[in-house]
């Protein structure tokens, strides 16, 4: 069931290490890349079927096919996101702290597909030792001539720290903030196109999406396809967290059941309790009740036949003393604190929506206060410049209409 792809060297003493990282194949794919045109690179990925593991699950090859051919004095750009801040989600850490050359690897092959020479890592404010990892990486790299003037391809690296903004995961927020703005998301245009760094051409990829690219180079676009399903294929890492005998991050490949996933890799439920719920992708995916997860399995296709998204494949698990909504509660704070504050919906919709179950918590609301928490839900919904506030309000529509009873109970009247 564990398909180490990208977690291969996780287990391995000092993998973090330039010497180990070599002793193990890593920058071992560089050989077959430049033996073949940038056109080729894309192509491969495109066949591979290689979604991005950031949330939204987009094809990557189609990602990068919206790139203009390159011209001169026109710089094209590779922003890798590292700004993991959805509560529950941890699995790019794993790769910026044990295998951190496996990124810069993945960043080499990316950028030569896409005519790329300078990229950058936006990596999340409060990641102190991620990114003194990934930074110690890249110099190194630097020092090896894998990367700058010595090297074969003269790529450069930038690791930029933000500042502690959950709104800069947002693609666009991100890029307004590596240009020094304030990380507030951009309009969507109407059409496809790439995104825009320094007003030129840039792609936005998740860590771990650019950290699957070197296994497809080496080992070909068939070999990534043999794992994971035909719609979702490859692997991911996910994350166990809560009420769990076996926290933490495992590389499993697409497709895999959810309910097997969580008793025999998890170990189930601690202390004979009752799993009662699951969030099967962050924070911000709508949750599943226990008894409806039996035949879900943990690949896009199947969360959007439940009803939810696989988003960044954290996982969290309640058992049968959970709360409902003092869950809600504890993520309506969160959600309200880091709303960026842009558009009006999303920036009074969270911290309504925070009071009211506040006051039904202190056993002070009434039955109509749910229906306006729906009520405000549906305002919030596809009425905002990003995917914020639709998040924040599907998540809680979903905690209400899945234990209506525990919200109906806090009701005095």
């Amino acid at each position: 069931m564990i398909k180490p792809i990208v977690s291969r060297l996780f287990n391995i003493p000092n993998s973090h290490k330039l010497e180990i990282a070599r002793q193990h194949g890593r920058y071992s794919s560089l050989e077959t890349l430049f033996s073949k045109s940038p056109q080729e690179i894309t192509e491969m990925v495109c066949k591979s079927g290689l979604r991005g593991k950031g949330g939204g699950g987009a094809l990557t090859g189609q990602k990068w096919k919206l790139m203009p051919e390159p011209k001169k004095g026109v710089p094209h750009y590779l922003v890798v996101n590292a700004d993991e801040s959805e509560p529950g989600t941890f699995k790019d850490r794993q790769i910026l702290e044990k295998d951190p050359h496996l990124l810069i690897e993945g960043i080499i092959a990316s950028s030569y597909a896409l005519h790329v020479k300078h990229a950058y890592i936006y990596i999340r404010g409060e990641y102190h030792f991620p990114a003194k990892r990934i930074q110690e990486a890249i110099d190194e790299a630097y020092e090896a001539g894998i990367i700058g003037k010595k090297s074969e391809y003269k790529l450069e690296i930038t690791l930029h720290r933000g500042a502690g903004a959950y709104i800069c995961g947002e693609k666009s927020a991100l890029l307004e903030s590596l240009e020094g703005k304030r990380g507030h998301p951009r309009l969507k245009p109407h059409t496809k196109e790439p995104e825009w760094l320094f007003g030129s051409p840039a792609v936005v990829n998740n860590v771990e999406t650019i950290a699957s690219v070197p296994f497809i180079v080496q080992e070909g676009p068939d070999a990534y396809r043999q794992f994971g399903t035909k719609e979702s294929p490859g692997t991911m890492l996910f994350g166990l967290s809560g009420n769990i005998k076996n926290p933490g991050v495992y590389e499993l490949a697409y497709g895999t059941n959810m309910l097997q996933f969580i008793n025999e890799i998890g170990g189930g439920v601690p202390n004979n309790k009752a799993l009662k719920a699951v969030v099967p992708g962050g924070s911000s995916c709508s949750i599943l009740k226990a008894d409806a997860i039996e035949n879900v399995t943990l690949d896009y296709e199947s969360l959007k036949c439940n009803d939810s998204t696989l988003g960044t494949g954290g996982m969290i698990i309640m058992d049968e003393d959970v709360s409902i909504p003092k869950a809600m509660k504890n993520l309506l704070e969160f959600y309200h604190h880091e709303s960026c504050g842009q558009c009006t919906p999303c920036r009074e919709g969270t911290g309504w929506m925070d009071r009211i179950l506040a006051k039904l918590l202190q056993g002070e609301g009434k039955k109509e206060d749910i229906d306006l928490l729906l009520d405000i839900s549906h305002t919030m919904n596809g009425k905002t410049i990003c995917v914020f506030a639709p998040a924040v309000a599907d998540m809680a529509v979903s905690y209400i209409q899945s234990f209506p009873e525990e919200f109906y109970a806090l009701c005095s009247k």
